[in-house]
């Protein structure tokens, strides 16, 4: 079984989340108003660069009274609002800035059947030390505009449990009451529509390090609640009819199979309430799980499993898995939607039922994908899977045939029953973590991501023709490198079952694995550059392994003593036979001047202890090096990293990149993520860094965005930014 595709999230927690956390502020509970949308004083236009979803969709939300209205949300990208009339998902947490990039995950949302325009979500994607505590965002417009409720709890939108049930929930007999369910902070309540949470007395207890409540759902005029914690033997289910007192549903399932409630549903024509169980929360780690029901006029559970865990598969191995997803029909009583999950030898699948869970029907058996519009969806197959990691399944309350599940990649959408398409437009949840723009060829962009390797982006406005980069099918990119002097030459790193690294002598079309590579690279695939005319790769495996050299296309590799480990090497624009690496353990700049064989200590005494440091070089010219050391400040040296000198306009960058110049300009356009003033942003320089101006407003600016960032040598103005969980944002000059 491949895992491929999956590793995007537990990498991130070690790497941008803590990177990040650093400029994180600690809030306590009060109420502030977001504030209105500044425009750019250069009248910018932010779009996204379509890969098309390419994320964990975590859940979706059909609006109960509003017909063609939904929300929809991820574990590290935001929430967005889908729009009937445009067949396309509007973004609702772009305005989420750097200091807040913990708030980019969604742990719930919840809306009132009785006041369609209300909206809350709550937020906070990492409930580790380290993180910053949650937040609850309340609009009265759909997600046009909000207010802010910093709490004083973490929240784990990305953390295992991220695709059970909503944890927050409108009170159904008081549209002013909001239920809040925490994982290690009990259950929380307000009464003034989200304003203020206060915890209340709830029957089980929280623990440190547990799920805590799994999901809240309005069945009639009672709450139900799921708990995460329980060993299989005690109370997982309970459920209040005051608002007050709480207590374990008498009856409830018990077993290995029913130990974690992920999702529930009710249906109130038959007033029975479906929940669907597994032995973990999931996505992954599941390997049993069930499907009950609860007639709620007289207390009757029974059990509707549509196929248990634990069979054979045609291997000889088990067909293990849990259940996730849960939808009723709000127009056929007893037609109920589950979703398998974690089932990777026979595939997970939907189920559908329309006599109450007697009988059950896949609808993987019969259906019909058209990924056309995402050729990415393959993985480099020769068909797309129905899908995995399927927790969040939506049934339109207005149209019984019009179905929408996610997946760890997309939201598949069906209006037949047979076939499905991605419902997706509008969503883009790609971690971002390398960025070239070539200065010729047909595409303006290549990126590389978490999960979904490298891209080769022929247009801006439609997910790339070619999907992934095959041959061989990385999951996520750990290096992408074009040569400067010949730039149909791209190489790229990454984790893949089949080979670490590629090259291409079509500027990234198409692919060929290098016919060998290092013993280290499958274990620690890391950054790769070719030199200015690609006679040259060298090849960096992390702080425990030295580099390595190809002078051959990657037919043979030899070790390089002198690179320092687990530094990023950096080809000269001009010269083939410089290269240049910065050691953040040191704070010491390493160049080579015989194309990679030796390097040796230049510049000393630089800022070290932080791996994201970034030495990137200005094009068209040699030795001319730009260092961002975060908060350290940016330096520059134009003698090949012998001496660097801090660029005074700013204090702070992240990351920089460069574009083409202005008109009458002789220096390209530098792009800076970084501070010139108070705030994190993004800015242009069009006179070799002198001054700058914010190119990105308050509206647009999608939390962590340290990765990369390059400007567009053939257009002027065109900037484009790696951001963690919202993919590719690009933005030109209005």
């Amino acid at each position: 079984m491949s895992t491929f595709h999956l590793s995007r999230r537990s990498v991130l927690a070690g790497t941008a989340a803590v990177a990040a956390v650093v400029s994180l502020p600690v809030t306590q509970g009060h109420a502030a108003a977001v504030p209105p949308a500044a425009a750019a004083k250069s009248g910018y236009r932010w779009r996204n660069a379509v890969q098309g979803g390419t994320g964990f969709v975590t859940g979706v939300l059909f609006h109960p009274s509003v017909r063609g209205l939904a929300y929809l949300r991820t574990d590290i990208g935001g929430a967005y609002r889908w729009d009937d009339r445009t067949d396309r998902w509007t973004p609702l947490t772009d305005h989420i800035g750097w200091d807040d990039w913990n708030l980019l995950g969604v742990e719930a949302m919840a809306v009132d059947p009785a006041h369609p325009n209300r909206l809350y979500l709550s937020l906070g994607t990492y409930a580790q030390s380290w993180a910053g505590n949650g937040a609850v965002l309340r609009s009265e417009d759909r997600g046009a505009t909000w207010k802010r409720t910093d709490l004083t709890v973490k929240l784990g939108a990305n953390e295992d449990g991220r695709g059970c049930g909503e944890r927050l929930l409108v009170d159904p007999r008081d549209g002013d009451t909001l239920w809040l369910g925490t994982r290690h902070d009990g259950l929380l309540k307000s009464t003034d529509r989200g304003a203020t949470f206060k915890a209340v007395s709830f029957p089980a207890a929280p623990s440190a390090t547990g799920q805590g409540v799994t999901l809240l759902v309005a069945a009639g005029r009672t709450v139900y609640a799921g708990w995460g914690d329980s060993d299989g033997t005690s109370a997982n289910l309970y459920r209040t009819a005051d608002g007050t007192t709480w207590e374990a549903v008498p009856g409830q399932p018990a077993g290995t199979a029913a130990r974690v409630p992920v999702r529930a549903a009710y249906d109130k024509h038959t007033r029975e309430l479906y929940v669907t169980y597994a032995d973990a929360p999931g996505p992954n780690g599941q390997s049993d799980g069930s499907v009950h029901k609860l007639r709620t006029t007289n207390g009757k559970w029974t059990e509707v499993t549509p196929v248990k865990p634990g069979g054979a598969t045609g291997d000889g191995g088990t067909d293990s898995f849990g259940y996730g997803g849960c939808a009723v029909d709000a127009r056929r009583p007893g037609t109920v939607v589950v979703s398998t999950n974690n089932r990777w030898s026979l595939i997970d699948t939907l189920y559908r039922t329309t006599d109450g869970g007697r009988t059950w029907k896949s609808l993987k058996d019969k259906a019909v994908l058209d990924v056309s519009e995402t050729p990415y969806l393959t993985f480099g197959a020769d068909e797309p899977k129905f899908g995995w990691w399927i927790q969040a399944v939506g049934l339109d309350p207005y149209d019984s045939r019009h179905i929408v599940y996610g997946t760890g990649a997309t939201l598949y959408g069906t209006r037949d029953l047979k076939r499905w398409a991605p419902q997706i437009r509008g969503v883009e949840e790609a971690s971002i973590r390398q960025l070239i723009s070539p200065p010729t060829g047909q595409a303006h962009l290549l990126s590389g991501s978490g999960d979904i390797g490298v891209m080769y982006h022929e247009r801006l406005t439609a997910s790339p023709s070619r999907g992934m980069a095959s041959n061989p099918v990385f999951g996520t990119a750990t290096g992408l490198s074009l040569a400067a002097a010949k730039p149909s030459y791209v190489v790229r790193a990454g984790w893949g079952d089949h080979g670490n690294g590629a090259w291409s002598d079509d500027g990234g079309k198409t692919w060929a694995p290098f016919e060998a590579q290092p013993d280290v690279a499958k274990s620690a695939p890391g950054p790769i550059a070719a030199n200015a005319d690609g006679s040259v790769l060298l090849w960096s495996f992390g702080t425990a392994n030295p580099g390595y050299r190809s002078a051959d296309n990657g037919a043979t590799w030899a070790e390089v003593a002198s690179f320092p480990k687990g530094a990023t090497p950096l080809a000269d624009p001009v010269d083939p036979a410089r290269f240049y690496a910065f050691d953040t353990t040191t704070g010491t700049l390493h160049a080579s001047t015989d194309a990679g064989r030796t390097f040796t200590a230049r510049a000393t005494g630089l800022n070290s202890g932080d791996t994201e440091f970034q030495l990137t070089a200005a094009p068209g010219r040699s030795g001319d090096l730009w260092l961002s050391l975060k908060w350290n400040g940016l330096y520059r040296s134009t003698d090949g990293g012998a001496t660097f000198t801090k660029v005074a306009s700013c204090w702070a960058s992240y990351t920089l990149g460069f574009g083409k110049a202005a008109e009458g300009a002789s220096y390209p356009a530098i792009y800076l993520v970084g501070s010139t003033e108070t705030i994190t942003a993004v800015y242009r320089s069009d006179d070799e860094a002198k001054s700058w101006t914010r190119i990105n407003d308050d509206q647009h600016q999608w939390g962590w965005i340290g990765a990369a960032v390059t400007g567009d040598p053939r257009v002027h103005g065109r900037v484009y930014i790696a951001t963690n969980g919202r993919g590719v944002q690009y933005g030109e000059p209005a």
